[in-house]
């Protein structure tokens, strides 16, 4: 699907890159916070950590059905169109988990919740990907990536607003949700996509995409399943660590502190040094990070500087993944390649609350952080496999 081209950060450009900046912090604020706070929530009503990490996974479940259809719908109805129906699908969705409680309506809440946001990201992130030149590419991603980073570190301390009533944190983000809508509403543009191009099908794009850039998709799986099993694994096993619910609340925010401070520094670095080398060097270092977490205990101090390093390494693997796809790939198999990144971040997303609730289940709470750094310093030796084809 060839998509027009919005022009390169003039000043209308900027606007537009600003208010789709503020749409994906709300993103991850909504993400951010419905992980740990339902999480707690489903913990304190004595469901099963194995049933709560997989309630968690819904949220992604969603999210992969949407990015089946995200290309087609774009090409139907638009940038804008695409964005502000995903904003009044989660604020709609928001309201109504204080209204409507228990395991089984949550699960179709969280469900509706990842085709929101998938939608919402699919277009933010394409939109900001054409409109960037590629000798700013890494930069500019990283910005993108580091507002949803800021809004998912945020999330968390939705749950010291549990303190005011149950209904508290989510009726906050709702509000938030109304505001932005009307910003998109009144002042983004309605850019359209072209037409689809047929003479390619849609299979035979994402694999092509997948064959000449596989590497540079898979960031977006480790990041999926590091984000939504630090979110949902973490609460649970920090309660039974022995940390309180409000230690949690302040340790979670750090893991994105930690992105949001190396995500420019990476993209820049990137962009000076190639992609490929910061990514085998983040994973590694991010990955033995990980594996360190379960030493750490009860310590708080010490957890905490163990989640800020972990993540400030691996923080920025989606957008550093995506900018090398955009490195190695023909302009035109982008929007099939970006599906890819979605559809990888939410399998990751959906297998890490499981694998974890599983883990959590049969008392290997540090195990969680184990099977994380291993994959990730599994992903930086591959590295030294992958040669890139440029193509055009």
């Amino acid at each position: 699907m060839p998509v027009s081209t919005p022009k390169p950060l003039a000043v209308s450009g900027r606007t537009n890159y600003l208010i789709l900046i503020a749409v994906i912090i709300l993103a991850g604020l909504s993400q951010g916070m419905l992980l740990p706070v339902l999480s707690i929530l489903l913990e304190q009503e004595g469901v099963s950590s194995s049933l709560n990490g997989l309630n968690a996974a819904a949220l992604y479940v969603g999210s992969f059905a949407m990015t089946l259809i995200a290309e087609r719908v774009l090409g139907a109805i638009g940038f804008k169109k695409l964005i502000a129906a995903g904003l009044a699908l989660v604020l709609v969705t928001l309201l109504l988990f204080p209204l409507l409680t228990g395991v089984k309506v949550w699960f179709v809440l969280r469900l509706l919740v990842g085709i929101g946001d998938s939608a919402i990201n699919y277009a933010a992130q394409l939109w900001v990907l054409l409109m960037t030149p590629a000798e700013h590419r890494g930069r500019n991603l990283s910005l993108y990536g580091m507002s949803y980073g800021l809004g998912f570190s945020l999330g968390p301390l939705g749950i010291s607003l549990l303190r005011f009533g149950q209904p508290a944190p989510f009726l906050i983000t709702a509000l938030l949700f109304v505001i932005v809508l009307l910003i998109v509403g009144f002042k983004l543009p309605d850019s359209r996509p072209e037409a689809m191009d047929h003479s390619e099908g849609q299979a035979s794009r994402f694999g092509r995409s997948y064959r000449l850039a596989w590497y540079a998709l898979i960031p977006a799986l480790l990041y999926g399943y590091m984000e939504a099993s630090l979110n949902s694994s973490f609460p649970v096993y920090g309660l039974r660590t022995g940390f309180s619910a409000d230690q949690i609340a302040a340790l979670l925010p750090f893991a994105g502190i930690g992105g949001l401070m190396l995500q420019l520094p990476l993209g820049i670095w990137s962009d000076r040094y190639g992609r490929k080398a910061i990514l085998i060097a983040a994973g590694t270092g991010g990955g033995l990070a990980f594996t360190l977490l379960p030493l750490t205990a009860d310590h708080f101090l010490l957890t905490l500087a163990v989640l800020m390093v972990a993540g400030g390494l691996v923080g920025s693997f989606f957008s550093l993944g995506l900018s090398y796809a955009a490195d190695i790939l023909p302009r035109k198999l982008l929007p099939a390649a970006n599906v890819v990144a979605s559809f990888h971040y939410s399998l990751g997303s959906i297998a890490g609350p499981g694998i974890g609730g599983l883990l959590l289940q049969f008392g290997w709470g540090g195990s969680v952080f184990g099977v994380m750094g291993g994959l990730y310093i599994v992903f930086g030796l591959a590295g030294l496999l992958f040669s890139p084809r440029k193509t055009i």
